[in-house]
């Protein structure tokens, strides 16, 4: 379901940098672990440690309004295979439009989940 917010249909969506699988999934776990300065998801570094979900992120993704979406790299290219883009992002569907709200370099400059939440709640 998508939230309906000023009879507008919106939800974001967040794609990671990394494809879906459990190998990559170890394999990006290892990077994080070995060399976290080179690791090229800003996303995923952000909601994520080594191998779980940071806490504070899930807090506020139970409990926000607003729909959201997951997907690596492979998965939202097989969903939308008309969309180029450099990832990580975030993106909004609105009444079947997307349009930016992080794009990769925004990312990188945010050091902190709650910097992460603070940008997320101005799109409400």
């Amino acid at each position: 379901m998508v939230l309906k917010y000023n009879n507008v249909y919106m939800k974001l969506l967040f794609i990671y940098n990394a494809n879906s699988g459990k190998l990559n999934a170890l394999f990006e776990a290892g990077h994080k672990l070995i060399s976290p300065s080179t690791y090229k998801c800003s996303l995923c570094a952000l909601t994520h440690n080594a191998f779980n979900e940071n806490g504070t992120w899930k807090n506020y993704r139970t409990q926000s309004k607003m729909e959201m979406e997951f997907y690596h790299k492979d998965e939202f290219e097989a969903t939308f295979p008309n969309v180029n883009m450099i990832y990580p992002t975030v993106l909004k569907l609105e009444n079947q439009q997307l349009s930016t709200v992080l794009n990769s370099e925004a990312l990188k400059e945010l050091s902190t989940i709650e910097a992460l939440i603070e940008r997320l709640k101005l799109q409400v």
